[in-house]
């Protein structure tokens, strides 16, 4: 997991894919923490990809550095507690101009069954399940 959560973090932007009316859905994320031995992302309550993961939590993230790309799916699972939210605030203080952990708005979400797979075109891939 400390791997993905590198990875993830260095590329800066990863791109999550939801659906919605059996379409797929992929936006721009950048928040990406590990806290209490989970994978976590954070969004609000009131943007469509919540809404999404809502309804179909199954999701895949993708990202791209240095000629190699990391797929990662799971299930998002919502985390209501306040230190979750704290914790990934404390580390994006830019967001908390939009958010704040005790808001009825804040969401963060863990991976449940995350399997990772970081590839290239020259090496072998690296499979982390978590």
């Amino acid at each position: 997991m400390e791997e993905v959560l590198k990875f993830l973090k260095e590329a800066g932007v990863y791109y999550l894919a939801t659906v919605e009316d059996n379409k797929p859905k992929v936006r721009p994320f950048g928040t990406i923490e590990i806290y209490d031995n989970h994978l976590y992302i954070q969004t609000g309550m009131k943007k469509n990809v919540f809404k999404q993961i809502e309804k179909n939590n199954n999701v895949e993230i993708c990202a791209f550095k240095d000629g190699k790309w990391i797929r990662l799916s799971g299930e998002l699972l919502v985390d209501e507690r306040i230190e979750a939210k704290k914790h990934m605030l404390d580390n994006y203080p830019e967001l908390r101009g939009m958010y704040s952990e005790d808001d009825l708005n804040t969401k963060v979400l863990y991976f449940k069954n995350g399997h990772a797979v970081i590839s290239s075109f020259t090496d072998e891939d690296i499979v982390i399940d978590f």
